[in-house]
């Protein structure tokens, strides 16, 4: 959620940075700030009765003075309605502005993403290469046919040496934040409505997430459930940076937003993931930022994957961040990049939704922290990107050296017939 007093003190600047992102009708605010008056009015008009009904308490309850007070309270229970629903109005409107991005985002959507840099080289085959789907199939490794049966689309199941690869790279990962000194966090993948407001899932992704009838939500990132874990807490200034990494199941409805192309693990419903976290004072968050990036490709440079790094356009960014890079791998049969680590800084935007603070010892007043995410890594991707990537003539699969000694074998055969 944006600061009102920064929309009140710099409205252009601001309407100038939200046009990155949105189109002029779709937001005003002039029409926040009238309902920001309108809420400082009736605060005003409402103290001023309660201290007049405060005086009035301290003389002799008169008649006159009782039917006086009795229609000051009635006049203060109606202003007190009004304001509730002023506030209510106000929280609703700023609740549907994105975060203001930082200066080296453009505007625009996917077509505008840039790219920093590339790691690696892209394999050369003197074979015809197989897809993901085909090599996972062949070997093994995953079952999709039984997955959609238990399940329905978006679903698989991992068997055998595919189940030990996925668990290798979640310890891999593991293993690689606990060095760096991050604690490690197992929280619930249920989540309340005001846990989703907390991250910016709501208002506008409701239908992106799974609900259950208690109106509980399952998690759609790990960041949704570290984001809360310090809701509605002050924190000592001493303590930060806070560093965390959770691991969790992740599920997504993803409607309508499959392409033919995206076959396999490429897109489901389900997926494994490490998240880092960290909550950072203002002046430490741009450096925590770097660090976090640099965390992920390191993650992904160990796997010895050929991989990029993207700036990501304002429009393709999630709407709670001042901004995102992408880490993408690449999938040869599909000639194209894809996701495996966002690294995000969201600034104070979630910390004022979930109203999360850090008190300095010398000035002793509050401020609110800003929250940092980033995948470290998923792991949906990363299979098919292995698979791909390492394959061998005869069919087989290397097996990325620093996940060695996790898998407990080099190389993934295929069943001799």
């Amino acid at each position: 959620m944006l600061d009102i007093n920064k929309i009140r003190e710099n409205k252009e600047e601001v309407k100038k940075n939200l046009f990155k992102r949105l189109k002029p009708e779709s937001f005003d605010l002039d029409q926040i700030i009238a309902l920001d008056d309108k809420r400082k009015k009736l605060l005003t008009e409402v103290e001023q009765l309660k201290a007049e009904r405060n005086k009035n308490s301290k003389v002799k309850p008169t008649p006159e003075v009782i039917e006086k007070m009795k229609k000051v309270g009635e006049e203060i229970k109606i202003l007190d309605q009004e304001i509730n629903k002023t506030e209510e109005s106000l929280k609703v409107k700023l609740s549907e502005l994105p975060n203001l991005v930082a200066d080296d985002v453009v505007a625009g959507g996917k077509e505008n993403n840039k790219v920093l840099r590339q790691f690696g080289k892209k394999p050369i085959f003197k074979f015809q290469p197989k897809n993901h789907v085909e090599l996972a199939t062949g070997l093994n490794l995953i079952d999709y046919e039984r997955g959609v049966k238990m399940s329905g689309s978006g679903f698989w199941v991992y068997r055998g040496d595919g189940a030990i690869l996925e668990w290798a790279l979640l310890n891999y990962f593991i293993d690689f934040h606990r060095k760096n000194k991050y604690i490690f966090l197992l929280p619930p993948y249920l989540l309340t409505e005001e846990s989703a407001y907390t991250s910016g899932h709501l208002p506008k992704f409701r239908d992106d997430l799974y609900w259950t009838e208690d109106k509980l939500c399952l998690n759609s990132t790990s960041e949704m459930m570290v984001g809360n874990y310090h809701k509605d807490e002050v924190l000592n200034a001493k303590e930060l940076p806070l560093k965390y990494f959770s691991y969790s199941a992740c599920f997504r409805r993803e409607a309508g937003s499959y392409r033919t192309e995206e076959r396999g693990m490429i897109r489901g419903h389900q997926f494994n993931k490490i998240e880092m976290f960290q909550l950072a004072k203002p002046e430490g968050s741009w450096k925590a930022f770097e660090e976090m990036l640099s965390n992920a490709e390191k993650l992904t440079s160990g796997l010895s994957l050929h991989f990029q790094s993207s700036l990501l356009a304002a429009g393709d960014a999630s709407s709670a961040m001042a901004k995102t890079v992408d880490i993408e791998v690449w999938i040869p049969s599909m000639n194209i990049y894809k996701e495996v680590s966002s690294a995000s800084n969201g600034l104070d935007y979630q910390a004022r939704r979930g109203n999360i603070k850090y008190r300095e010892e010398k000035s002793q007043k509050n401020e609110f922290v800003h929250m940092l995410n980033a995948s470290g890594l998923a792991t949906s991707r990363l299979i098919p990107a292995i698979l791909e990537q390492f394959q061998q003539k005869d069919g087989s699969i290397k097996v990325p050296k620093v996940l060695q000694k996790y898998t407990g074998f080099k190389i993934i055969k295929p069943h001799k017939k």
